[in-house]
């Protein structure tokens, strides 16, 4: 009895000084809680490496068969339509990856990840926002295929390296941006072949009927009237300015413009929808 008293005397002391040392630890910073969500959907792409086949194979093709294919008809060569429309093509290849987050978090959901996240004492959001840095890394890869492809077949960036950086920066900016109004859809709808759907459905149109692919004064001017107010103008107007050497400001402007406000309205309400769901 003597020693059974001893043993849970020790257990009870190593239990107050457990709690007492627990008053010390420091809890996880939302930094560190967003760098682990991040961290944690690069290791999904790195165990399931196939989800990089869209980041690497869509930019190949698009650059390859919209040169090649469209480029004699539309600027009488392939080698002067690639500089028109390179900058274009490596804006649309990025917007189209800014749903992935959407399809991810959905998936966190449908599976009940979600439920385990919401329970752990860190900051709520770190997921999702973590999710979203994490990729930039995607862009990134997709980008700088899509680019060194339109190098070896002959585009040639007058604006330089830094040109180009700054190009890349600026479609990073509208695309963390675009991510946001995704994440909405993706927390609201069921499925995420769903949320691929409704992107695609909105993308498309907004992606053809723009300056990404022709200029605008070659189309009827009741068509005009949309395209050049379109996001998507702006966007393919300014990489391709920054990449030429040729910097349109308006359309810089503008996109920085369009991203603040697509990032003010829909990150709160993306937010508000991850905390409050059932």
């Amino acid at each position: 009895m003597t020693g059974d008293t001893k043993t849970t005397s020790d257990i009870i002391f190593r239990l107050e000084n457990v709690l007492e040392d627990q008053s010390s630890v420091k809890p996880i910073s939302p930094l560190m809680a967003m760098r682990t969500f991040a961290w944690r959907s690069v290791l999904k792409i790195k165990h399931v490496p196939e989800q990089l086949i869209d980041a690497v194979l869509f930019p190949v093709l698009f650059t390859l068969m919209f040169t090649f294919v469209f480029g004699g008809a539309i600027a009488g060569s392939p080698e002067n339509y690639l500089q028109f429309t390179l900058p274009g093509i490596l804006a649309q290849t990025v917007v189209f990856l800014t749903i992935y987050t959407a399809i991810n978090v959905n998936t966190d959901i449908s599976k009940g990840a979600l439920d385990r996240f919401r329970t752990m004492p860190v900051w709520r959001p770190a997921h999702p926002v973590g999710a979203l840095l994490a990729d930039w890394l995607r862009y990134g890869i997709a980008a700088a295929l899509c680019l060194v492809v339109g190098i070896i077949i002959g585009y040639r960036a007058e604006g330089g390296v830094a040109g180009v950086i700054t190009a890349m920066g600026l479609l990073l900016v509208f695309s963390f941006a675009l991510s946001w109004m995704w994440l909405v859809v993706g927390l609201k709808v069921r499925t995420a072949t769903a949320v691929q759907g409704i992107s695609f459905v909105i993308l498309f149109p907004l992606t053809f009927v723009s300056s990404v692919y022709a200029p605008p004064e070659t189309m009827p001017e009741w068509l005009q009237a949309f395209v050049n107010i379109n996001p998507r103008t702006f966007l393919a107007d300014a990489v391709r300015g920054l990449m030429s050497g040729t910097v349109d400001g308006t359309s810089v402007v503008m996109v920085l413009v369009v991203s603040a406000i697509i990032t003010v309205v829909f990150a709160p309400i993306a937010l508000w929808v991850y905390n409050n769901l059932d």
